[in-house]
């Protein structure tokens, strides 16, 4: 009979925790970056193409022809605009340097995705007033600050109370594009609307905390903190 008992560890084999999965390895180095929410969902998003566009293949084990393979294939098959390949190739090349700690050289064979310049389409005052009038409550509200104060959608849902001046009429807007501040204006027409909607919050988070609940996120640990 073996000496060593069933189950027991050789003394020369050490146990390794499992490195992190590679697409948790990418959302945790843009958090890292304070990169917003929407750049974080499209970086993973085109990385997940890639990989899959590759046979599900670990990216370790690409390089600068298969990168530039993919991006072809978005621009001459995909038919995609500028932009976009542009986002796709800044999600790759971010993959390659800040996770996998490797630079790629220039991509000489890469097609450059060209569409002609559109015009954009802008609503009319008129436009907008039906638009809105189609709209009730919290939504009419989201979509009146979208217009009025020049809020992105993120911004405006992830907006604070205390971010939020009735008496100077304006909106602090905190980690803007960019990992940006800025102040914006609050229209007249909004701040009675905005005030009931201040005020039927408090009740509700005033009943979520009698319940045990009320939470807020915290950014950068201040929870922990």
């Amino acid at each position: 009979m073996d000496e060593k008992s069933e189950g027991s560890v050789r003394p020369d084999i050490k146990k390794t925790d499992n490195p992190p999965r590679l697409l948790t390895q990418v959302h945790e180095a843009i958090r890292r970056k304070y990169y917003s929410r929407r750049t974080e969902e499209a970086y993973v998003h085109w990385i997940k193409r890639f990989i899959y566009f590759h046979g599900k293949r670990h990216p370790r084990e690409l390089g600068e022809a298969e990168v530039t393979a993919f991006l072809n294939d978005l621009a001459s098959a995909r038919n995609v605009a500028g932009g976009t390949q542009n986002q796709a190739l800044s999600a790759l090349l971010f993959l390659y340097k800040e996770v996998l700690g490797k630079d790629l050289a220039w991509l000489d064979g890469l097609v450059r995705a060209k569409r002609p310049p559109r015009l954009p389409t802008v609503l009319t005052r008129t436009e907008v007033e039906s638009l809105l009038a189609q709209l009730t409550g919290v939504r009419w509200l989201v979509v009146s600050l979208l217009y009025g104060a020049g809020l992105r959608v993120m911004e405006c849902l992830r907006l604070r109370v205390k971010d939020v001046d009735l008496e100077y009429r304006q909106v602090l807007v905190r980690d803007g594009k960019g990992d940006k501040d800025r102040v914006t204006m609050l229209p007249e027409k909004l701040v009675e609307p905005l005030r009931a909607h201040l005020n039927r919050v408090k009740g509700l988070h005033a009943r979520d905390l009698k319940e045990g609940y009320g939470e807020v996120n915290m950014p950068y640990a201040l929870a922990r903190k």
